[in-house]
């Protein structure tokens, strides 16, 4: 017996967790489902017992009471004989019949006494009832009526009788039986106790079985895993007989704390040094920072001095050509534009005056390029309200009208769109000029995403630049079609300031 014992422990061991719960989950089913069994047997016995007396009884009863409501209904059919009472009437027989139908009638179950008893009255009330309606055909005047009449109520006053002496005997029967079984009613509850204690036993070993194999691990992984949180790695390597996954817990638990011991020791060791290499650092991030600073006013006077030749030349051909009301304005938004590129010192500016650069410099565009430029904006914003950085606009407007526009013959249109969205500032230019391949376009976008200035231009490699410094969340694009178009998008966050 011992061994067979020990046998089953080492295989309740042995096996996995999901096994272990699949058994104790299989054993609580089964003994649920005994204790359910047991008591709905013992209840469908005490009950049955109960109900066969109790509907013995009530049968009876509706035997007796539906003989006198069928006797009242008579009496007064008999003395006014209406629709009404007549309906009374058969309502009441109808009962009646039902109601002996419904009486046992089982020998072998009721015992000679009360079948007799219900002989007779299913006899009598079958004699009667032909009797009843016989009279209840008679004429009123004819001589015997009243004889006859006073016969029916005499058979009545017999079922009544007999019904009385019926609802007695079962009434004494039921009661002789319940006498007899009484003792065992009584015992039923010691019975349930008795069975409760056993099943409750055996549900509390075997949870403390499980218990034993998974909670007492579990404890002592909390009690030591407490000691080692306090940098406390004196006590012994946890040990239990579990060769299922709990066992390969404490085993991995016990390499842990090993190697946390180590760790912690050399975290020690270095943590003078990283205290020296976070004031290193803190020193770095400053110098980075104005390091930025200074790489965006760089980044902002590189202004591609040719245009400004290029523009002058082209004023100088067009005073020859036209007369001076053109040149003066060609002149005054020349000047404008260089006033605001030269003197703008902030990062930032508002949008009504990068509209107004990016005007000027379209003006003097459509002046050298004619009807070739076509120009339209939609500004669904207040420009000024909202910021942008310095100088972002005129470029990429420039860009669309040298690369995009002037290369093509026919010329084309540029479409200037500003809206918000989610937060955000969003600025399209967009060109029906050449456009690019999409090879050139992921050229051109990891060029800018990696600083390469000489493979997009300055201008647009200083917007990128400043949109992704100033600016967390802030992004540029590049959309682009062969022989189609171009679209250059901003995104610039508004509710956020900039970084420097």
């Amino acid at each position: 017996m011992k061994r067979i014992f020990q046998k089953l422990r080492s295989l309740w061991f042995s096996i996995s967790l999901k096994q272990k719960l699949g058994v104790y989950t299989l054993s609580l089913v089964l003994v649920m489902g005994v204790s359910v069994f047991f008591n709905i047997h013992v209840m469908e016995f005490a009950l049955g017992g109960f109900r066969e007396i109790l509907d013995d009884n009530a049968k009876c009863h509706d035997l007796q009471e539906a003989i006198d409501l069928e006797i009242r209904a008579f009496g007064k059919y008999i003395r006014n004989r209406s629709v009404e009472n007549r309906d009374e009437y058969v309502l009441a027989c109808v009962r009646s019949e039902r109601c002996l139908r419904s009486v046992p009638f089982d020998y072998a179950r009721i015992g000679g006494e009360r079948y007799a008893r219900t002989w007779n009255i299913r006899n009598g009330y079958e004699n009667y009832s032909r009797f009843r309606e016989d009279v209840l055909s008679m004429d009123v005047r004819s001589q015997g009526y009243i004889a006859q009449l006073y016969k029916v109520y005499s058979m009545q006053e017999y079922l009544q009788d007999y019904a009385r002496r019926l609802v007695q005997m079962t009434l004494k029967e039921s009661n002789r039986n319940y006498q007899e079984k009484e003792p065992v009613f009584r015992q039923i509850p010691y019975w349930i106790l008795v069975f409760s204690i056993v099943l409750l036993f055996m549900i509390t070993s075997f949870t403390r079985v499980l218990a034993d194999t998974l909670v007492a691990p579990m404890v002592k992984l909390a009690l030591d895993s407490r000691r080692v949180a306090q940098n406390d790695f004196s006590g012994t390597d946890l040990a239990v007989p579990n060769e299922d996954e709990m066992g390969e817990l404490v085993h991995a638990f016990n390499k842990m704390k090993h190697a946390t011991e180590g760790y912690i020791n050399t975290l020690k060791k270095n943590n003078e040094m990283a205290e020296l290499l976070h004031k290193e650092e803190l020193e770095r991030m400053d110098m980075e920072k104005q390091l930025n600073t200074a790489r965006l006013e760089l980044l902002k006077s590189q202004i591609n001095p040719h245009f400004l030749f290029n523009t002058l030349n082209m004023i100088g051909c067009m005073a020859n050509l036209e007369e001076a009301q053109t040149t003066e304005k060609m002149i005054t938004s020349m000047s404008s534009l260089f006033r605001y590129t030269l003197k703008t010192t902030e990062q930032v500016v508002l949008l009504s005056q990068e509209l107004k650069v990016a005007e000027d410099y379209i003006f003097i565009q459509k002046m050298r390029f004619g009807n070739r430029i076509r120009y339209d904006s939609q500004v669904d914003v207040d420009p000024g309200k909202v910021e942008i950085p310095s100088f972002s606009l005129q470029p990429v407007v420039e860009n669309a009208i040298i690369h995009g526009l002037s290369r093509k013959e026919q010329g084309g249109r540029l479409h200037l769109r500003i809206w918000q969205k989610d937060g955000k500032l969003v600025i399209s230019v967009t060109d029906t000029g050449l456009g690019m391949s999409e090879e050139r376009r992921l050229e051109l976008e990891e060029a800018l995403k990696n600083r390469r200035t000489s493979k997009v231009g300055i201008g647009l490699g200083n917007i990128y630049k400043r949109i992704h410094i100033l600016y967390e969340g802030g992004d540029f694009r590049i959309y682009s079609r062969k022989d189609c178009a171009t679209t250059i998008q901003m995104m610039i966050p508004q509710n956020q300031s900039h970084k420097i």
